[in-house]
């Protein structure tokens, strides 16, 4: 179908209170069940590649299976080049049917992030495609709890900093969410997320939606929050899906009577967390 530019889908997505959600896929079956779960909820979706499924399926084919995947939508599909440290990966996306892409040099200096996303930034401009740079520290699996408040909170100036400088379109910004499985409640600071949406007027980005309260999630899109990234959920719900036919069922089943019902589970997850970013009836 016709789309509208991401950047528009942001605009509406933060006019109509809503954010768009964004769902990591390892391969075509979890893209697939993406797709059908977007379609059924009638909600734009981003589907995200990490670096590592372009390295193991190439990136010219996640590129063509997802554009496959996205024309034939009824709803707007965005495929999303997700967290990739090296500016030539992040550049090399750019030509292979990506929409978004992201260049992270959080841990790095902030002189130094900047130049690398502009770097990505002045390559993906004339070619269409938007970026996504991140600030402060989104608290990894291995290092939950490793870091002080200081370590990993976005500090509002050098958000604007970044942005200013780079050109960047959307910002990941550390305001205490982790990726993998929480251990207890996020602690979020809604507080900064709001002084950071007031100085820059631009997309937001929450990194680490799975296992936040669905309450939290929709007070951070109040505060700004137009993109929220789930990850971890789609392939523990993928796999364990897999894991329990498997094991029922012995490996001489068929593999796609292995893996429909793991994409069936899998698109009731995107379904809510669709519900949850308010984002059903939004396509």
């Amino acid at each position: 179908m016709k789309k509208v530019t991401l950047m528009e889908q942001f605009k509406s997505a933060d006019e109509g209170g809503y954010a768009v959600p964004h769902f990591n896929f390892s391969d075509i079956w979890d893209l697939e069940a993406i797709v059908k779960g977007a379609e059924e909820m009638h909600a734009p979706v981003i589907a995200a590649a990490l670096p590592k499924v372009n390295d193991a399926l190439g990136m010219h084919v996640v590129g063509a299976m997802a554009k496959a995947l996205a024309e034939s939508a009824k709803v707007p599909v965005y495929l999303h080049l997700d967290h990739s440290t090296q500016v030539q990966v992040s550049q090399r996306a750019c030509d292979e049917n990506y929409s978004l892409v992201m260049l992270d040099a959080s841990k790095e200096t902030l002189e130094e992030n900047i130049r690398r996303v502009k770097m990505v930034v002045d390559y993906a401009r004339p070619r269409g495609v938007f970026v996504e740079g991140e600030i402060g520290m989104i608290k990894g699996r291995t290092e939950e709890g490793s870091y002080t408040e200081d370590d990993f909170l976005v500090r509002v100036e050098d958000a604007v900093e970044l942005a200013e400088k780079s050109g960047l379109d959307i910002l990941a910004v550390g305001i205490g969410t982790a990726h993998g499985f929480y251990q207890g409640r996020p602690e979020i600071n809604f507080k900064r997320l709001a002084e950071v949406n007031e100085a820059l007027g631009l997309p937001l980005v929450m990194h680490g939606g799975t296992g936040i309260p669905e309450e939290d999630v929709r007070r951070a899109i109040q505060n700004g929050i137009n993109k929220v990234n789930v990850g971890t959920i789609i392939k523990y719900t993928y796999l364990s899906t897999v894991k329990e036919v498997l094991d029922r069922e012995g490996p001489t089943i068929y593999t796609t009577e292995l893996m429909l019902p793991a994409v069936n589970a899998v698109t009731e997850e995107v379904k809510r967390w669709i519900k949850t970013c308010m984002a059903d009836g939004r396509a």
